[in-house]
């Protein structure tokens, strides 16, 4: 059997299946997509083919970059189902109906070689009923594989097996799932609906009872069961809007037909007319006409937020409710604690879903650990049911529950007054069934900046950055603050970090473990400086962000920077300034900075230029770089992803992308130190700029955009003081131009900028509303 996959065949060209073979064709590989033929056409492979079509429109894109579409093959499974047979896996996903499952079985079976590994992406039928009567050679290579929608996004992955399956086929899957297609893996038990969605069904179900028994309306069920639980912004109405409505009576019907008599979802399951009339009226969440939140359009264009009424089930205005008082915000106990309707609520959600998920624990899955996973990565939550028992404490919840007459989960029991994990001798620790302490262990290869900090201390650290040993002579230089905004005290921490990298260590990487990497300057802050007209400490902090990107760049030392999620502006400039870049798979990175009327003031225009001259793509001589960089900058385009950052010139073609986010910092480590061994710092580049004839070929394509009105009257201002920087400024087409040079264009332009009052609404559009100004 080969231990690795070439190519894969996805079966059901549905909205899963579809996802997942985008997923597979993200990581470089081949994938065959088929469908049914359908009834009436003549393509006979129009399904699938449709399926592509469809995703190449769909946003957000579930493929990283048109590329990858190309590597999806379609046809339908009466023509072509033999091509299995050049397959190392199958992926069945079509619809949730046993029979019909069995019978595709059955014609694979016929069809593929021993040990390509097969799955199926279902969340409700148990493995063992989908390949009964199957051969002893099917079983061993059969698992179930469950990805959540969409998967390019969502990082959970649910891996079944039975005792039949082949380890070295499932060993296979995993390798694959985890490094190719970015998935963390959470090993599941054969139950219905596995750990994620039986547990998340049941939160769903409990808290829209809860709402509606208790008369809250929907912003203030979604205000108390939201953030203080760690539930995403949405909340809980605003969840079932976005995976939509018509879901519910489908989840309810497939759960309660395969769990276990006397499992406590029965107790939720009752008539919900409203539910029921708003699916008949298409009112089924984003997909449909609206759901409990809905969007209205007002006759001068403006729209408006509506929410329902859970007792009239009219819309009216969207009302917000009061703050959460006290310390109900931020303490969990502090939330079930309070009086009224808001700890009678909080309650009412956490009390039963948190003495389910503790019964599940040796049922559903082996450990707490793959509970929490499967609820972080599946739902978003920002911390798992028994990371949310310790912050509550395990004995208070026991109690209550007791108090109440309500059983007490045995684990919970268990514990007694202890936590559910700690921390001993740096490492995390997790309660086991037998009541014990275990290490929780990362899957090999995994290196996390997370657990470095459980060990150690930072080399260096001030309120906005922070240095830290990853070992073999490394160091990570993290951003901090919210959002991971760059200040001064960013540019002040990386200067010591060279000095001691450079005395003591042999490579640095710039990483964070945060949702992103940068959102750039600290536009507040600069902001303040403008109020109070404090231009000399603007001009500081241009010319710091200038004087250490550039000891970065020309460190006797090699930089890799790994970003994930955004880079934009000052974070986007900082990853330009390295010697190679390591990026998670959804990066989306982009200098920004023309949206809030400014230039880029860290280097960024020159190290750009550079970078597109240097391709090999780009045709030769003093324009085609300078007006791709104009382009690109001027329009403030971000890439949707780190295969995309290739075709705009932010990564080098020879820069890596890693797919699991988990692997980031150790990819990252690991090409830091292959460029150790004779690194010599970048040679200082000389630029050959278009100069003035250029200039006007850039300011003429920027007027004809703000004739076509694309462009507004100050975007013609903001393009033409970036136009030239990027020709050189007062230099000619002939004349060379110093890196010092084009930095000193990029200071005079944003200091020029940061004065404009047009520029300084814009930005306090943005900081107030998070929404660029077109001004």
């Amino acid at each position: 059997m080969a231990d690795t996959i070439n190519k894969v065949c996805v079966i059901g060209a549905g909205v899963m299946g579809a996802g997942i073979a985008a997923q597979v064709a993200n990581a470089g590989v081949p994938v065959l997509l088929l469908d049914i033929v359908p009834k009436d056409g003549a393509d006979r492979d129009a399904i699938a083919k449709g399926a592509v079509a469809k995703m190449l429109k769909t946003e957000p894109a579930p493929f990283m970059s048109p590329a990858a579409a190309k590597l999806v093959e379609t046809g339908n499974i009466e023509d072509h189902l033999d091509k299995v047979a050049e397959c190392d896996w199958i992926v069945e996903a079509v619809v949730e109906r046993l029979d019909i499952k069995q019978a595709l079985y059955a014609r694979l079976e016929e069809l593929k070689r021993p040990g390509t590994a097969v799955s199926s992406n279902t969340s409700t039928i148990p493995l063992g009923h989908l390949v009964e009567g199957r051969s002893e050679q099917f079983k061993n290579d059969f698992l179930i594989t469950h990805f959540f929608n969409p998967p390019r996004y969502m990082r959970l992955i649910e891996i079944v097996t039975s005792e039949h399956t082949d380890a070295g086929v499932a060993a296979k899957v995993e390798q694959f799932v985890d490094h190719r297609m970015g998935k963390r893996i959470v090993r599941a038990k054969d139950t219905p609906g596995f750990i994620a969605n039986r547990i998340g069904t049941y939160w769903l179900a409990v808290a829209i009872n809860a709402a509606m028994d208790q008369g809250l309306t929907v912003e203030e069920a979604d205000q108390i069961g939201g953030r203080p639980m760690g539930v995403p912004k949405t909340g809980i109405f605003g969840l079932i809007d976005l995976v939509g409505i018509d879901l519910m009576p489908l989840l309810a019907k497939s759960l309660s037909s395969t769990l276990p008599e006397g499992d406590a979802y029965f107790d939720t399951i009752r008539p919900l007319p409203l539910v029921d009339k708003m699916i008949a009226e298409g009112f089924t969440g984003r997909k449909g006409k609206g759901g409990f939140y809905r969007l209205d359009k007002k006759p001068d264009g403006t729209k408006a937020k509506q929410s329902l009424d859970l007792q009239t089930g009219e819309y009216r205005a969207e009302k917000k409710p009061e703050r959460l008082p006290g310390r109900a915000e931020k303490d969990l106990a502090a939330l079930v604690a309070t009086p009224g309707k808001v700890g009678d609520y909080a309650w009412a959600i956490l009390g039963p879903v948190l003495s389910y998920a503790a019964g599940l624990v040796g049922e559903a899955a082996d450990d707490v650990v793959a509970i929490d996973g499967a609820m972080k990565l599946g739902y978003n939550w920002k911390f798992g049911p028994f990371e949310l028992i310790d912050r509550m404490g395990p004995g208070k919840l026991a109690e209550r529950l007791r108090a109440e007459g309500k059983p007490v989960p045995a684990l919970l029991e268990t514990a007694g007054d202890r936590p559910f994990y700690r921390v001993v001798d740096g490492k995390r620790q997790y309660l086991t069934l037998g009541g014990d302490y275990a290490d929780v262990v990362r899957a090999e290869g995994v290196l996390l900046l997370e657990d470095i900090k459980l060990r150690s201390e930072p080399l260096l650290k001030n309120g906005s950055a922070s240095a830290w040993d990853v070992g073999d002579g490394v160091v990570a230089f993290e951003f901090t603050g919210k959002m991971n905004a760059l200040d001064e005290q960013v540019l002040s921490l990386l200067q010591k970090t060279i000095a001691l990298v450079k005395s003591q260590y042999k490579a640095l990487v710039i990483y964070n473990e945060g949702s992103n990497f940068s959102a750039g300057a600290n536009l507040g802050l600069a902001m303040f400086a403008v109020n109070i007209a404090a231009w000399g400490e603007v001009d500081k902090l241009v010319v710091a962000g200038q004087q250490a990107y550039k000891a970065l760049k020309y460190a006797p030392f090699p930089v890799v920077a790994a970003p994930a999620g955004m880079a934009l502006g000052g974070g986007c400039e900082i990853l330009l300034h390295a010697d190679a870049i390591q990026a998670h798979a959804e990066s989306y990175i982009g200098l920004v900075e023309t949206g809030v009327g400014l230039v880029p003031g860290w280097g960024g225009n020159g190290e750009l230029i550079d970078r597109l001259a240097k391709s090999p793509k780009m045709p030769k001589g003093p324009m085609p770089a300078a007006m791709k960089a104009f382009e690109t900058i001027s329009t403030a385009q971000v890439s949707r992803s780190a295969a995309l950052a290739k075709d705009l010139g932010y990564l080098r073609k020879d820069d890596g992308i890693t797919m699991n986010r988990d692997r980031l910092l150790a990819d990252a480590k690991q090409k830091a130190l292959s460029l150790v061994e004779g690194y010599q710092p970048p040679e200082k580049p000389v630029f050959r700029l278009p100069g003035a004839a250029g200039r006007v070929a850039f300011n003429g394509a920027v007027a004809d955009f703000a004739k076509k009105g694309v462009a507004t009257p100050y975007d013609v201002v903001v393009a033409g003081r970036l136009a030239n920087i990027v020709t050189g400024g007062e230099a000619d087409i002939i004349d060379e131009v110093s890196e010092d040079q084009l930095l000193k264009l990029e200071r005079a332009a944003f200091m020029e900028s940061v004065k404009d009052a047009r520029t300084q609404a814009r930005v306090e559009h943005m900081l107030e509303t998070g929404k660029p100004l077109r001004n």
